[in-house]
């Protein structure tokens, strides 16, 4: 049997990487430490928000480094290294589809800070290496036949498309993050970072409808397909003299992030120092729920130095062409170049978008969900790719000690658990340890490591709750307000009301008064609480209110205080009977209607009785003199005027027709004016008469007898109506 030839034993290579990224590292980076509140720089590796209002005020990180390797091919018992490292390789399993892939990468953070300037901005500074690699859609059969087969048998293999690369550079990044909202519960920062990337190595490769068809009897092998390889190499790249100029390898880049957090008890975080300004307890976690969002690694490496090669893999020769020659000799020496370029493809960078929701359970508990989503096709040539995973992680935290263990489902490899802890200035930890050392045939290592310098933020303390740090707070075991400087209100006169609200805080009395003993201001007897008139003294029956003319209504509601009256009539008295109360009544010793204002009206009897006495009032002759046998008269008609003190009336006066009708005018007028000015002296009111003279004009009898013209000389009293 004819040697079978080899060219490189990728099977033994992959195992080797899959070990080497165990020992070295983490599931795609520090899987469970970066939803650490206290991890510091490490937190702008996911999220350049992270850092604003850190728990850290400073962090120096020595270094850190952490590896992941996880495929769908190879599966491992970790327990055999325990007992002999080669039975890793040896007991190995193989999983071969039509689509496998493989993915490691190594992340060594070297050394960085970073640092709080204040509340609100933060600032960072790292180094960084790191290398990617990524198999996509290889078919399995090729892994095996690579790794040696029997060439007494025939196989025909149809590979399809698949992509290969692996990218080592190193980044030099500056983050910049500050807090954009602080309004109550509600918080709000972001943050950006710039990097610097310098490549290191790039080898890629990509091969386009490849099939391998073998056969034993001729050992002919027949392929067909295209193949495109490429490489860049850190000897015409790197400048190590002054790596920040740009060499054959370089490029910019960046991560953007935001970090929302609820924070139902703002209040209850900010304490109070002794000039009374509010300034937040930066050393305690504020939020009830914290959600973050972010983009990181938008950038490439632009390979300005190297090869890019194009080959057609069709063709039919024998597979002894092929002995003792590796990959690379292989594909150069036996196919065809059909196309070369001194520029390699640039290297794009794993570009993803993540999530992360973090709840505080309590001060001492918090549950993590953690979403990686790549950005970057898995075809895409010569680009670096993280796999698309969700993490759910309970974690115990504390300033210098933090437990967690994430429970993740990896991008076709399921389901992983791991553990981690950070112990003040030591962090380590892996995605996928507990399901490495249960399983059987593990498809996923990682593991990560670190030692750094942190000096976190101190922490007020405030051991009675009132909202004052302990070394502003007078009182700090017993909680007070800042008004009374943290200690609380005294009661000296213990009657239940604190001296802050008491008016008498040394003399008992009840929280209705303030505090102070009630008092009767007008000394009656009634405590002015129950005194409807406080200053002015009455009877307990009143309610502490006066009645001074005791007809049982109090004086405040009576409107003859000083005289008896009815409620009818608010206290006042009717005398008259007429239902209008005397203080309103015109005449309260007679009834009269309301209309008349409670007086009599006059009527026609009254009328002829008030002219029956005005005609008989007699004068000296030819004058205007009333003689003195008619006052009588005139007292009567008086007395009939007052019983209707709102009638008003007119005096007329009266002559016969003897004399010059001129004369005989001025003698009515003046006779008119002398009965009214006789009824005004005595008493009656000048506003109620009024004299008027009609002379001869009106007889009531004829002037041609005497006693006709007697009649006619007269004076009348008539009502104006």
């Amino acid at each position: 049997m004819h040697k079978r030839p080899r060219t490189i034993n990728f099977k033994k290579c992959l195992l080797s990487i899959a070990f080497l990224c165990y020992c070295m590292g983490s599931a795609q980076s520090y899987i469970g430490y970066l939803a650490d509140n206290y991890n510091g720089v490490h937190g702008v590796l996911s999220n350049p928000a992270t850092i604003a209002d850190s728990r850290t005020k400073l962090d120096i990180n020595l270094i850190g480094v952490s590896g992941f390797f996880g495929n769908d091919y190879i599966g491992v018992n970790l327990s055999d290294a325990f007992d002999d490292i080669d039975d890793v390789f040896d007991k190995a399993s193989q999983t071969a589809n039509e689509s496998n892939f493989l993915a490691s990468n190594l992340d060594i953070l070297g050394p960085s800070f970073m640092l709080s300037l204040n509340e609100k901005n933060s600032i960072a500074l790292y180094s960084r290496a790191r290398t990617f690699f990524n198999l996509n859609d290889v078919n399995g059969e090729i892994i095996d036949k690579e790794g040696g087969f029997n060439e007494n048998e025939s196989f025909f293999i149809n590979e399809g498309s698949f992509t290969g690369s692996i990218n080592v550079w190193t980044e030099f990044g500056f983050t910049y993050a500050r807090t954009i909202l602080e309004k109550e519960q509600h918080f709000l920062k972001g943050g950006i970072t710039l990097k610097y990337l310098v490549g290191v190595q790039n080898a890629y490769i990509r091969g386009e409808d490849i099939t391998l068809d073998y056969d034993a009897d001729t050992r002919l092998i027949t392929t067909s397909g295209q193949l495109t390889y490429g490489e860049y190499d850190f000897n015409t790249g790197v400048d190590f003299d002054n790596f920040l100029e740009f060499g054959n390898a370089s490029g910019f880049g960046f991560d953007l992030g935001l970090v929302y957090e609820w924070r139902p008890e703002h209040q209850v975080n900010s304490q109070l120092i002794k000039d009374g300004k509010p300034v937040s307890n930066r050393g305690i976690n504020k939020y009830k729920l914290k959600i973050g969002a972010s983009i990181t690694d938008i950038s490439k490496i632009n390979n300005r130095d190297g090869f890019n090669e194009i080959y057609d893999l069709s063709g039919t020769q024998s597979i002894d062409n092929f002995d003792g020659q590796d990959l690379e000799e292989a594909i150069r020496n036996n196919f065809n170049l059909i196309e070369s370029q001194n520029n390699p493809v640039d290297s794009q960078l794993p570009a993803a978008f993540h999530t992360n929701i973090d709840w505080n359970i309590n001060s001492l508990f918090y549950l993590n969900l953690n979403t990686d989503l790549s950005l970057i096709r898995t075809d895409k040539l010569n680009s670096n790719r993280i796999l698309n995973e969700i993490s759910l992680s309970p974690r115990l935290e504390r300033k210098w000690l933090s437990i967690y263990s994430p429970l993740r489902m990896v991008e076709d490899i399921g389901f992983l658990w791991g553990a981690g802890l950070r112990v003040g200035p030591l962090y380590l930890g892996s995605g996928s340890i507990i399901t490495s050392l249960l399983g059987n045939d593990a498809q996923s290592l990682d593991i990560y490591a670190g030692l750094k310098v942190p000096i976190y933020q101190k922490t007020l303390k405030d051991k009675d709750g009132d909202g004052i740090e302990d070394k502003s707070d007078a009182c700090p075991k017993i909680a007070g307000p800042l008004e009374n400087n943290g200690c609380p209100w005294e009661d000296r006169d213990k009657d239940g009301v604190l001296d802050k609200e008491d008016d008498c805080p040394d003399t008992k009395g009840p929280l209705k008064n303030k505090g102070c003993p009630w008092k009767d201001t007008d000394g009656d007897g009634v405590l002015d609480k129950d005194d409807q008139c406080p200053k002015t003294p009455g009877v307990a029956k009143y309610n502490g209110c006066p009645d001074s003319d005791n007809d049982g209504i109090i004086d405040d509601e009576d409107r003859c205080p000083d005289i008896p009256g009815t409620p009818k009539h608010q206290g006042c008295p009717d005398t008259d009977g007429d239902n209008l109360p005397d203080v309103d009544d015109a005449c309260p010793n007679t009834a009269g209607p309301v209309s008349n204002n409670g007086c009599p009206e006059v009527t026609e009897e009254v009328q002829k009785q008030l002219n029956d006495y005005a005609r008989t009032i007699l004068f000296d002759t030819g004058k205007a003199t009333i003689k003195s046998e008619s006052v009588i008269t005139i007292v009567d008609i008086i007395q009939i005027l007052n019983e209707y003190p709102l009638a008003v009336f007119t005096v007329e006066g009266h002559t016969d027709s003897v004399g010059s009708s001129s004369s005989n005018q001025k003698l009515s007028e003046a006779r008119a004016n002398s009965v009214r000015d006789f009824l005004i002296g005595k008493g009656i009111s000048p506003n109620r008469l009024k004299a008027i003279g009609f002379g001869e004009e009106k007889p009531i009898a004829n002037n041609a007898t005497r006693s006709g013209r007697k009649q006619n000389r007269r004076v009348e009293i008539n009502l104006i109506k």
